[in-house]
């Protein structure tokens, strides 16, 4: 457990180090453009890694994974996802050598996005794997928890950092410096998996020769339903999740008047709001032996029902109301993702397990990688106070579609479908 919740950690710090810092980098890549702009096409970068973690997800997951070991493939992603995150603070900026310097950009995370990728998949059938059903809940909240936890400790760092430095020397190398220390929570991880043993479920498939040879054709043949209706999910899921927690450091600077320091220690806050939400969602679910999809759908109408005025609140200004806003909404949007790893490692039969998982998860960033982009270019229409809400109920409902279609993967008294 512990070492895929570090894998997440490391996700989390990683990725949300770039969000946190997209203000700072754009006018250094994307020089020539006007501001709204250059943040465009600086979340742009930041779609090319979610674009590349469903390939990830498949590559890794089918040729790793599903044939040589959940632990064999956590071991060699969490080595490329931290070296990559940890280059990116050595990049030459558009001054120093052009074009090149956005180009580098995107291929650094398009290819540390493929190495991300395998991470939900692998993750989540190593966990799930190890425990009986009705502990899957709370045990798959505390692996998606690690996520927030990597969150919160790169916003305060990046806090930390932007009141030890200042705004100048923040925006020339101090986001040179939190994306160095992505080096960190890569070591922590690697040090974890490499000495835990392999999933039980995989050592019996091994032993007993049923190994998949092409487990990506299997899944595909076998469980198109189950995986199209999961794409749903957390494509609006994950959408949500980018223009809640991805751009809340963009929001708190830009419309709610917060100042670099108070943005760090805001988003920290938040994130630590989100660590009680999806332990709350995974005790809840785990205590009342509620099924996976019921639990989801129950969390999801809260959230849905909560966004507008949590909006208005988080756009209103200052720190009060931008805390009490976004806490409120990732409290609840946390509670959804609590019991995604136990639906989805149910979903899929032992044999594409990895492969399932991961391609369903980050399968919905194919499209969900975009949502701050499309956000961003709907509030240059319609404003952002009407484009944010607006965005948020059209990716919930594609949410609430997908779970509305899927099937139930487990409930009391019924068997366990893990060694399927």
């Amino acid at each position: 457990m512990l070492a895929a919740w570090a894998g997440w950690l490391l996700d989390g710090y990683v990725t949300i180090a770039y969000a946190l810092s997209a203000t700072l980098i754009a006018p250094l890549f994307f020089p020539g453009d006007s501001r709204p702009a250059a943040l465009i096409m600086t979340f742009l970068a930041f779609s090319a890694n979610g674009v590349a973690r469903p390939l990830g997800s498949v590559v890794f997951g089918n040729y790793v994974g599903d044939r040589m070991g959940r632990r064999a493939m956590l071991v060699l992603t969490v080595l490329g996802f931290s070296l990559l995150g940890t280059s990116r603070a050595f990049l030459p900026t558009y001054g120093e050598i052009g074009i090149l310097a956005p180009a580098l950009l995107f291929l650094i995370l398009f290819i540390e996005g493929m190495f991300a990728g395998a991470e939900y998949g692998g993750g989540t059938a190593l966990s799930m794997e190890q425990v009986p059903p009705e502990r899957r809940g709370a045990v798959g909240a505390f692996v998606q928890s690690g996520f927030g936890t990597g969150y919160f400790i790169a916003a305060l760092a990046y806090g930390l950092l932007s009141r030890a430095l200042g705004p100048g020397p923040m925006a020339s190398v101090g986001w040179r410096y939190l994306f160095a220390t992505s080096v960190v929570p890569g070591l922590v991880a690697f040090a974890l998996r490499y000495s835990i043993p392999e999933s039980p479920v995989f050592s019996d498939m091994a032993r007993s020769g049923a190994v998949e040879r092409i487990p990506a054709w299997r899944l595909v043949r076998e469980s198109w339903r189950e995986l199209g209706a999961a794409l749903m999910i957390t494509t609006g899921l994950l959408a949500i999740n980018g223009i809640t927690f991805s751009l809340y450091p963009t929001i708190f600077l830009e419309y709610s008047g917060l100042s670099g320091y108070e943005m760090g220690v805001a988003v920290a806050l938040v994130n630590l709001i989100s660590l009680l939400g999806v332990w709350s969602g995974g005790a809840l679910a785990s205590s009342l032996l509620l099924p996976r999809r019921r639990a989801m759908l129950i969390y999801s109408a809260a959230f849905l029902a909560s966004m507008y005025p949590a909006s208005l609140a988080v756009l209103r200004g200052g720190m009060a109301l931008a805390l009490a806003g976004s806490g409120a909404q990732a409290f609840l949007e946390a509670m959804i993702f609590a019991p995604l790893p136990a639906f989805l490692s149910e979903s899929f039969s032992r044999r594409y397990r990895a492969t399932g998982a991961g391609l369903a998860y980050n399968g919905g960033l194919i499209v969900g990688s975009f949502a701050i982009p499309i956000t961003l270019a709907a509030a240059g229409a319609l404003g952002f106070p009407i484009a944010w809400p607006l965005t948020i109920a059209a990716w919930g409902a594609l949410m609430i579609a997908g779970m509305l279609l899927s099937r139930e993967t487990w409930s009391a008294g019924a068997g366990d479908a893990i060694a399927r």
